[in-house]
């Protein structure tokens, strides 16, 4: 890439760019949470929730004090929860060894929970105007696309190389403008399935991908194995105007967050009513959920220490139940 390439890129972006609220912030608490949400996320689904979490968790003291179930229910839907419990790991020491400020340079901020090379990239360049490449997905496949480079864009290899072409070429005075725009042109023109809108691109005369017709070859990746199958047997228990939730494993999946129970030992005696209640099928990253569920309505209380009773208001206030789930809430009660 050369300088007159990033030039037309900057100047793309200026006229192109959306209108995202996270883009009308220096603030680096702002910006750090937007780039947590964004990880693996569309953009329209983060918008609400980025409002809202700002709304309820303003500041980095606000976050590192937070509950652990507010600040699940907080993220509810939006998946990964991995990343909330990290950004309140990050968010405790920031307050206990940083004073409440998170710190500017690249090593502190890589050595926080759940922020990798990309992420402090992303913040450096657009809270502290750092010079630094910000290396995501959509990067990496219009750096492969323009260079027409078949290297393996998943090996930490080729994304230090990358980081070091650009950071040749990054503008000194907006690194942030600039990392944005790279990212914009692969949200927008150079997508990742379907054809790319390289008539839309300020560097269809330079790319490589583009003049030899390379699109649906670059990015270079390995095949991705097949996620593996587990069914699962769930049950929606209803006693008057509660339903039945199990807390999950502090660790592993869905760690630490609500859930219709499975097994269970359940008189046929207690049971008023049984009826079918639908299946649905819930993909992860690595596995696929394949559910059928029962509704059952008891004629007393369950004795199982492990299950707690909710109403319909405690549920929507106080319970994270994550989307694997959305297809039966329509029969919780």
């Amino acid at each position: 890439m050369t300088h007159q390439q990033s030039h037309l890129l900057v100047n793309w972006y200026a006229q192109h760019k959306r209108d995202l609220p996270w883009r009308q912030t220096r603030d680096p608490y702002a910006i750090w949470i937007s780039e947590i949400m964004l990880q693996q996320t569309r953009v329209e689904a983060v918008k609400g929730y980025y409002a809202r979490f700002l709304a309820v968790l303003p500041t980095v003291h606000d976050l590192a004090c937070v509950d652990d179930d507010r600040l699940l229910k907080i993220w509810e839907g939006l998946g990964y929860y991995s990343r909330a419990r990290n950004l309140k790991k990050a968010a405790q020491v920031i307050v206990c060894e940083h004073g409440g400020q998170l710190p500017r340079t690249l090593a502190e901020l890589r050595s926080l929970p759940g922020i990798g090379d990309y992420t402090a990239g992303a913040i450096a360049s657009l809270a502290f105007d750092v010079s630094t490449p910000a290396i995501d997905g959509n990067v990496l496949r219009v750096l492969a696309r323009l260079w027409g480079d078949y290297a393996d864009v998943t090996l930490p290899q080729t994304r230090r190389e990358f980081a070091a072409r650009l950071q040749a070429v990054m503008p000194s005075d907006a690194p942030g403008v600039f990392n944005q725009a790279l990212m914009e042109l692969g949200a927008l023109v150079c997508i990742p399935r379907g054809r790319p809108l390289c008539a839309s691109c300020p560097w269809h005369d330079d790319c490589i991908a583009h003049l030899q017709d390379l699109a649906n070859e670059l990015p270079v990746k390995p095949a991705k194995k097949p996620r593996r199958i587990e069914h699962r047997q769930l049950f929606i228990l209803r006693r008057g105007d509660k339903v039945a939730l199990r807390r999950r494993p502090p660790t592993g999946l869905l760690a630490g967050l609500w859930e219709l129970p499975e097994a269970f030992d359940l008189s046929p005696a207690l049971v008023l009513h049984d009826e079918d209640a639908g299946s649905a099928v819930h993909i992860f990253t690595h596995i696929e959920w394949h559910m059928t569920a029962r509704k059952l309505t008891l004629c007393a209380p369950l004795d199982d220490d492990g299950l707690v009773w909710v109403t319909r208001d405690e549920l929507a206030r106080d319970y994270a139940l994550p989307s694997a789930f959305a297809q039966f809430r329509s029969a919780l009660f």
